[in-house]
């Protein structure tokens, strides 16, 4: 007897709930295999090994987001990692540069300068808190930040909510961008996460370009047409910084890019 009548006689053998249970696994994970081979893949996801996650490779332009938590970074290296067969390399960077009405970020200073002698597109970001008043919220980040031509329009990071009224929390957000808006002469970008682009920004700033930290989806749906950036990935590995970073990319054209600059 050979070994697959061997088994088909054990199988048999088995009491017949046993036997439901195999057959209705083994369909499963048939059904899953097929699933994940043949799904579409509009984004083009590929998984990088050089930096640990996949990519959305339907998109060229990619880039990363850090803070102080980052440590000192080499951004030479940084700037001469290619990942992907396709020789791409990261184009843009944006800094945490405030938060709240007097924090700014150490490294921040060290890091813009070293963006901006390296020629990687570079943005700042102030992080928003919602129980502080937004007037020297923004004066913190403007007293903070100069940015030049060629510089990405100045981020406003709001993912926090408080114990306010959501029409105040509202208007002080509104605050926060005229007061940044005025200064700067161009519209800042909004970085936010699903939630509270649902309860607070859509409908209310859908004017402003937006970057949504969005980890869950393979496509995004029901951000509107001024979706520009998507924070896909927080757990990245890139050349030149210590740990683990956010990985973004820009869903337009380099033109486009431009557009979101001074």
């Amino acid at each position: 007897m050979n070994y697959l009548k061997l088994l088909q006689v054990k199988f048999l053998l088995l009491p017949s709930r046993v036997r439901l249970v195999l057959v209705a696994s083994v369909i499963f994970l048939i059904a899953l295999f097929a699933y994940y081979s043949l799904r579409p893949n509009p984004n083009g996801w590929e998984k990088i090994s050089k930096i640990g996650i996949t990519l959305p490779l339907r998109y060229k332009l990619h880039g990363i987001d850090v803070s102080h938590h980052n440590g000192k970074i080499e951004w030479r290296k940084v700037k001469k990692m290619q990942f992907s067969d396709e020789d791409l390399h990261l184009e843009f960077c944006f800094l945490k540069a405030t938060e709240g009405m007097t924090h700014s970020d150490r490294e921040f200073e060290r890091n813009w300068e070293q963006l901006g002698k390296l020629g990687i597109k570079r943005g700042a970001y102030h992080f928003f808190i919602p129980w502080r008043e937004p007037i020297g919220q923004a004066k913190n980040f403007i007293n903070s930040v100069k940015l030049k031509k060629g510089d990405f329009a100045p981020v406003l990071d709001i993912e926090q909510n408080s114990l306010k009224a959501d029409s105040q929390i509202i208007a002080e957000i509104e605050t926060w961008l005229n007061i940044v808006e005025k200064h700067y002469g161009v519209k800042p970008i909004i970085y936010t996460n699903p939630n509270f682009y649902r309860k607070f920004i859509k409908g209310n700033f859908d004017g402003y370009p937006l970057w949504i930290a969005d980890y869950s989806k393979e496509t995004l749906k029901g951000y509107g047409s001024n979706l520009w950036f998507w924070q896909h990935n927080q757990k990245g590995w890139c050349e030149g910084v210590k740990g683990t970073v956010d990985y973004n990319v820009f869903l337009g054209s380099e033109s486009d890019l431009e557009d979101l600059c001074l």
